[in-house]
């Protein structure tokens, strides 16, 4: 293959070495571990497990806000987002009318550049339209789980300084503004915009979307509160804004409890959005109508979903706020989508829909199963912290590559497999952790250097904790698309007063992946039900979070120096042989 750069030509002999030839002089360089990837690899041949996706497609330049202007310039009245169940469509022009209004209004509010706006709700037109007049007025936007509840809520808007939060009355049984007043009782006799909060004590504004209440400002508010003089602020801000600025942060679950807040910039999510819309055929198809029901607070939503909307200028079509595998069915006929996001779960529960046949799904060309260990079908793997894709398939691939890899390397990405312990490169074949380097990969955590220097190296190589991709060096359970470290959850329960310790561990679910099962052993003297430990997780952790199964225990299986046998073994030793085979016994046994 001859790839000619200005007057530079590369030749890539074979698979043992690469000559340079640069006008007349030429020097031989290091055994090839490339793979090209401007179009899917034929037979990748690598001689050690390291890899670089190499490419002649530059990466952007360019600022969120930057990426979506060029767009709207290209196609201002194609169909940016439509939401089927709130009637809210609009083009690109439009939405970016929109965008800047609620830019100026954001800073006429008295948020500035680098201030952190979290925004907490289900899948709305708001969450969309803030993510990117948060990006253009240089705001922070933290994405903030809707389903957590009150300590996990305090915890991440403290963690990160949020100075503003956004977020709609209630959404299903979430009642956001109730469980703020709650954490920050002194709203209720602030004026709006001038909140002092004891525990949360950067919270200046509280953002209602769909109601008026005490010491909030509602959506109209913003959307009205900038004049002429904002506009230009907003306009002379745009030169000075960097493509390295953080601009997003997205929290994952922690393994000693504590979630953890992954800082991207926007030259991360910019150009994973670009990389991942080149694999799928975005920048060459005619119109690319995404059926996106995954939730926005996500990567796979904001980055898949959004970000390719503003990079390739695809149309994102909203099924519903919520998970609603029906309407997401309906919204693939009616919207004539040509693209499908999901978890494993949402495929398994749309392809079992009972009238399933009735709907007619023609204009579907391919989709991205994501989120969590898949089934066959899996076609794509990456992490929070790398914006988050990595390795992708093409729809060019052959249906063996698309159902048993994760697809090849994302252009201008480094990964290598090593040994967790040495950090010396295995051969191939080899088991060893997956390392990451290159433009995805986050700039911290944020405000915690200790968990940032334990996942990253000084050379910027990100540690992935993943053993293959089947397996985890790290101790998670991923429910439904769900990350959970169990450590999280055996915290809480330990704040039982019946629970003297508890061993969270993940079982296999058909639909789900995993499920959650507590083991807890109760002080002594001491009964406790299965619906006790659930309803005191009900109000206290998100749904998502709460196990499906709960064993009371008197003692745990230990290794030869005390310590508990690892919760994935021993899920293996007696969760299948004793509950599934036994599903109606009354589990309380010693492991």
């Amino acid at each position: 293959i001859q790839l000619y750069i200005s007057q530079l030509k590369v030749f890539y002999l074979c698979h043992h070495a690469v000559i340079i030839i640069l006008r007349n002089s030429f020097c031989l360089l290091f055994p090839c571990s490339g793979i090209h990837v401007d179009s899917p690899p034929i037979m990748p041949t690598l001689i050690t497990s390291y890899a670089h996706g190499t490419s002649s497609t530059s990466l952007c330049h360019t600022t969120v806000a930057e990426t979506l202007q060029r767009t709207v310039e290209r196609f201002p009245d194609r169909e940016a987002v439509a939401f089927l169940k709130d009637g809210i469509r609009k083009t690109f022009a439009q939405f970016q009318e929109d965008v800047d209004q609620a830019a100026a209004g954001l800073l006429a509010l008295g948020l500035k550049r680098g201030d952190r706006l979290g925004m907490w709700g289900p899948n709305l037109y708001e969450w969309v339209l803030f993510q990117f007049a948060t990006a253009r007025a240089g705001i922070i936007l933290v994405s903030v789980n809707p389903a957590y509840r009150l300590k996990e809520v305090e915890f991440a808007l403290k963690k990160v300084g949020c100075k503003a939060v956004v977020c709609p009355t209630q959404f299903a049984t979430q009642k956001y503004c109730d469980m703020l007043r709650e954490i920050c009782p002194e709203i209720e006799s602030s004026t709006p915009g001038a909140i002092k909060s004891a525990r949360l004590p950067d919270l200046r504004t509280v953002i209602v979307l769909d109601s008026r209440q005490p010491g909030m400002f509602h959506m109209e508010d913003v959307m009205q509160a900038g004049g002429s003089q904002h506009k230009q602020e907003i306009q002379d801000l745009q030169k000075k804004l960097s493509f390295d600025d953080p601009i997003n942060i997205q929290f994952t679950s922690g393994t000693t409890g504590a979630p953890k807040g992954a800082t991207l910039t926007h030259h991360n999510i910019v150009n994973n959005a670009y990389f991942i819309g080149r694999r799928m055929g975005y920048n060459w198809k005619p119109h690319t109508r995404i059926c996106l029901p995954v939730p926005l607070y996500h990567c796979f939503g904001s980055v898949g979903g959004g970000m390719c909307m503003a990079v390739h200028g695809t149309s994102l079509v909203f099924p519903s706020p919520g998970y609603n595998p029906k309407a997401n069915i309906a919204a693939l006929e009616s919207e004539r989508c040509t693209v499908i996001y999901g978890t494993p779960t949402m495929y398994v529960d749309m392809v079992n829909l009972p009238d399933l046949d009735k709907y007619d799904l023609s204009s579907v060309e391919s989709g991205i199963m994501a989120g969590s260990p898949c089934p066959p079908e899996l076609i794509g793997y990456g992490t929070t912290e790398n914006s988050p894709v990595t390795f992708c398939a093409s729809p060019l691939d052959n249906m063996e590559r698309k159902s048993e890899t994760v697809g090849y390397i994302v252009d201008h990405l480094e990964a290598k497999v090593v040994d967790p312990v040495t950090g010396e490169i295995v051969p191939l074949g080899m088991i060893g952790e997956i390392m990451i380097r290159g433009f995805c990969v986050m700039l911290e955590y944020w405000g915690d250097d200790a968990k940032t220097a334990e996942c990253m190296t000084k050379d910027r190589w990100y540690k992935t904790g993943y053993l293959r991709i089947e397996g985890r060096i790290k101790d998670m359970i991923i429910r439904g698309g769900e990350n959970i470290y169990p450590a999280e959850i055996e915290q809480f329960l330990h704040t039982h007063p019946k629970v003297i310790e508890a061993q969270v561990v993940g079982v296999t679910d058909e639909r789900m992946g995993e499920e959650i099962c507590a083991c807890i052993k109760l002080t002594d003297g001491q009964d406790c039900t299965e619906e006790e430990i659930k309803d005191f997780c009900k109000n206290n952790i998100a749904h998502f979070k709460i196990p499906r199964y709960v064993l009371f225990v008197t003692s745990y299986p230990l290794t030869v120096t005390g310590k508990v046998i690892s919760p994935t073994l021993a899920s293996q030793l007696y969760f299948h042989a004793f509950f599934f085979d036994n599903p109606s016994l009354h589990l309380n046994f010693t492991l």
